[in-house]
Formats: C-alpha cells, sequence, structure tokens
C-alpha cells in the first residue's frame, strides 16, 4: 500500500478504576471493548473514518478499594501513551479528584459514567449510569406507586452513600414518604448485622441501599437471619450484578436502578449486530452502554479538526440527537458547549428486578411513567 494510503491508528484510551475479579467471567470481559471495536470496525469498512481505532486498556485499583492516586497516575500513563480521549475513570469517588488534575494537568476530554454532577466540566463529560440526583427521585417514586410510606435507609459511608442519601431525603419528602431510619455500613463488605438489626427495629414498610455496591454483599444474609424480607431497593449499583456470582447473589430480590431495556429498537437492533458478529447475545447494560458511547465517540472522531484533544472536544459539544441503545425507547445523546451530561429523557433510567430465583430479571418502571 502507498506511502500516502496509510496512517496510525487514533488511540483512545480506557481507564477501569477497579480491578476486575480473576472470577470474572471472560465474556463479559470482552463486552467492556467489543462494543467498540464492532463500531469502529463497522464505521471502517464503510468508510465512515478513514483510520482505525485503537482503545488503550488500563486497569487500575481505585476507591473503595485502591487509591484516587492510582487512578491518577494511570490516566497520566494513557496521556503519555498518545491518547486523544481518555473513557474513564467511573466512579465517583475516582471522578471528582481526576477531574482536577485533568484540568490542570493533562488538558484532554475525558468521557465517565459517574453519576455526580461534579465531575462536568470543559474536558470533562458523562453518560451518567445513573445519577444521584435522578435515582433519589425514582426511587421515591417507585416508592410511592407501591403504597409504601416509611423506608429504612443503609447508606455506605462514602461520598456517593451521603449524597444518594441527601437528595432521598428531599426527594421522599416531596412524596410523602417518611425515613424512620439510617444506618451507616462500609464501602466494602463487611458484617452489618447491626445496621440491618437497626432498620428492622423501627419496622419500615420497605428498606433502600445508597452506595457504590460493595456494600451490599451481606445484607441478604442478614435478612435472613432475622426472617425479614422487606421490599428492597437500590441505585445503579444494581448493574455491579453481572461482576461476579457473588454480586448476582448480593441483589437477589432486590429491585435496582438499571439502563437495559429490552422494548428498545435501537438496542435491540445493535445486540443483532453484535450477535451475528460474535455469535452470543449480551442481554444487560454494559453493551448498551458502551454503544453509546462508541458512537459518540465515532461522530467526534469524524467531526475533529483538527484531531487533536481540544479537536475532539469540540466536536463532541456537536453531537445532537444521536439515538441511544440504552434506557427506554426515544432515549437520545445530545451534548453541547455547556451541555455535558449526554442521554436526555426521563427513560434513560428504568426499574429492573432481580427475582428470588436467582435467575429472572425483568422490566419493573421507566422514570417517569405511570405503567407499573
Amino acid at each position: 500500500m502507498a506511502y500516502e494510503s496509510t496512517a496510525e491508528p487514533i488511540k483512545i484510551g480506557y481507564l477501569m478504576d477497579f480491578r476486575l475479579p480473576e472470577s470474572f467471567p471472560e465474556d463479559m470481559y470482552d463486552d467492556l471493548s467489543l462494543p467498540f471495536e464492532l463500531v469502529f470496525e463497522e464505521a471502517l469498512a464503510a468508510g465512515v473514518i478513514d483510520r482505525p481505532v485503537q482503545i488503550v486498556y488500563k486497569e487500575v485499583e481505585g476507591l473503595p478499594k485502591g487509591t484516587v492516586k492510582a487512578v491518577i497516575d494511570g490516566f497520566g500513563e494513557l496521556v503519555d501513551e498518545g491518547c486523544v480521549l481518555v473513557f474513564g475513570p467511573n466512579i465517583t469517588d475516582n471522578c471528582v479528584a481526576t477531574k482536577e488534575a485533568i484540568e490542570n494537568r493533562f488538558r484532554i476530554p475525558a468521557i465517565s459514567v459517574t453519576g455526580t454532577d461534579d465531575w462536568l466540566g470543559e474536558w470533562t463529560f458523562s453518560f451518567p449510569q445513573g445519577s444521584m440526583t435522578d435515582e433519589p427521585i425514582f426511587w421515591a417514586d417507585l416508592l410511592a406507586k407501591a403504597g409504601h410510606s416509611t423506608v429504612g435507609m443503609l447508606v455506605e459511608d462514602s461520598l456517593i452513600g451521603e449524597t444518594y442519601l441527601r437528595n432521598f431525603r428531599r426527594a421522599a419528602a416531596g412524596k410523602g414518604i417518611r425515613i424512620v431510619a439510617e444506618a451507616a455500613i462500609a464501602q466494602t463488605g463487611q458484617d452489618i448485622s447491626a445496621a440491618v438489626q437497626t432498620l428492622h427495629s423501627a419496622a419500615p414498610d420497605a428498606i433502600v441501599h445508597c452506595g457504590f455496591g460493595f456494600g451490599i454483599v451481606f445484607i441478604n444474609p442478614a435478612l435472613e437471619a432475622l426472617g425479614w424480607d422487606p421490599p428492597r431497593y437500590t441505585s445503579t449499583a444494581f448493574q455491579n450484578a453481572w461482576v461476579n456470582p457473588i454480586m448476582w447473589k448480593a441483589f437477589t430480590g432486590w429491585i435496582g436502578v438499571d439502563q437495559y431495556d429490552e422494548t428498545n429498537p435501537v438496542g435491540q437492533a445493535y445486540l443483532d449486530r453484535f450477535e451475528k458478529r460474535y455469535g452470543r447475545r449480551p442481554q444487560y447494560c454494559v453493551p448498551v452502554v458502551n454503544h453509546d458511547i462508541a458512537q459518540t465517540l465515532l461522530r467526534a472522531l469524524t467531526d475533529a479538526h483538527p484531531l487533536s484533544p481540544r479537536g475532539i472536544k469540540e466536536a463532541l459539544e456537536r453531537v445532537k440527537m444521536l439515538p441511544a441503545a440504552s434506557g427506554a425507547p426515544g432515549t437520545r445523546v445530545s451534548l453541547g458547549k455547556w451541555t455535558r451530561r449526554a442521554w436526555m429523557g426521563a427513560g434513560y433510567l428504568v426499574a429492573r428486578r432481580l427475582d428470588p430465583d436467582g435467575v429472572t430479571s425483568y422490566l419493573v418502571d421507566r422514570f417517569g411513567s405511570d405503567i407499573s
């Protein structure tokens, strides 16, 4: 091939800010990267983009198990490798700290799935896999629809847990729901029998877990020890059910906030293509979420002039009304000069339940919908 016909790949960093366990299924590991591979391969074959895109993957142990320093160092290593944009970090406690380093040192665009508005800034964009402002409103709506008037709160001792709780207090009051007990729990899987006993003594109609998710591991066993089976709700921590069998078991019987809606035609058409290419059909949140991020990056990369960090940042601001594969039908992706949250429409969040059989997961409700 002629010298004039070749070009170096565009490097995109993928920063995973927690180390996946050794028991993590290989197929699900692939689901992190294959949506990007499929979108960019299709675009290259169709002539939509004129050079390949290379995903540079880096895995570090940030909070809650590791440190913020590991995350910032990992981000810097991706920049040094020539990445013009980084997907990550994605855990709120890491994002808030890393944002400062991005603005002061790195100055390249970064996309996260964090739920905090404190991440949003000149260089930092969000596909919030939930929101610490939106989800508490959704919880209150779900609780009210189910006829619950009192609730007990299990709150991870972290920025995530505290922010969820603060916003839920306001949302619950608006729906006439009374919080009868609040108990702090660790961010990681610890014995929380005393905290669950505190809620049990207050006899709420339902319980709500606030946090990233690892703190939920021993809630079900503590409930079983008390012979108590209350309705229980959680955040987009529910999406951690796919991490390993321990987390799947931990969320059994819970209603959580999710982004996979099997009635979304964009998502199902994408999974049709995925199944044809890879021979399987992963029907959960991660593949459709990463599809939306990949499509948004494709739009920006083809519109970036020059193909530089600032050029890509400005091109991201021109992505408008892109049909989304995640969320309810009609969800769109739109960004702008002062718009850094990507998904538009109340239905970008849905509620799903993992039945006690440990197998069946089904749609319960859509945010903003009167259908329950």
